[in-house]
């Protein structure tokens, strides 16, 4: 599967609403916006679900606009993102949400039982970094972006997104030192 089989798909969503095509790029595509949409979550399955619907009913709109300066996964993946700021602006303007999960290591005397550990305290580390960390380390050392379309999605400069990561990875080592984690 490449961008260039998206096109003749796109083409047909935008033209007339084919709900094949439809069906073959939402199946295609919604599984990396969906663990994108859940990484910014910090692990929220409902509030990563209704993001990636709001994302696929935004994008649909906009096929027609589609120009394939991006690539096309990554041009959806925006529509996650910029709906995921949305939300988190609601959030603090309305309730302060506790950003600090329990980050006790889980007992194991298994070794797989402590890889397992090891996954959950990394994925709880991941989730207690400020909104802004976390979206730039998820977008570039999860979802494989690159600094410059990361500065796009984000309307930053690339060599902003680069200190954002570098600060992410060490805030992220320090979470995971304090915590008994390897760094």
């Amino acid at each position: 599967m490449s961008d260039t089989d998206d096109g003749p798909l796109i083409q047909a969503v935008a033209r007339g609403r084919d709900p094949r095509a439809f069906a073959l790029l939402y199946e295609r595509h919604t599984p990396a916006m969906f663990g994108l949409a859940l990484r910014l979550t910090a692990g929220d399955e409902s509030d990563a679900e209704d993001i990636v619907h709001d994302a696929w009913v935004r994008a649909v709109d906009r096929f027609g606009v589609f120009e394939g300066r991006s690539a096309f996964r990554s041009w959806l993946c925006g529509f996650v993102v910029y709906r995921w700021r949305e939300v988190r602006r609601s959030e603090v303007r309305g309730t302060a949400v506790d950003a600090q999960a329990d980050l006790d290591p889980l007992p194991s005397t298994d070794a797989r039982l402590e890889a397992a550990a090891d996954r959950v305290d990394l994925e709880r580390a991941v989730r207690s970094l400020a909104d802004g960390y976390r979206e730039v380390l998820v977008l570039h050392d999860i979802q494989g972006f690159t600094h410059e379309e990361i500065g796009t999605l984000l309307g930053i400069e690339a060599g902003t997104s680069k200190s954002q990561l570098s600060r992410a990875r060490r805030a992220l080592r320090k979470t995971l030192s304090e915590h008994g984690g390897d760094s």
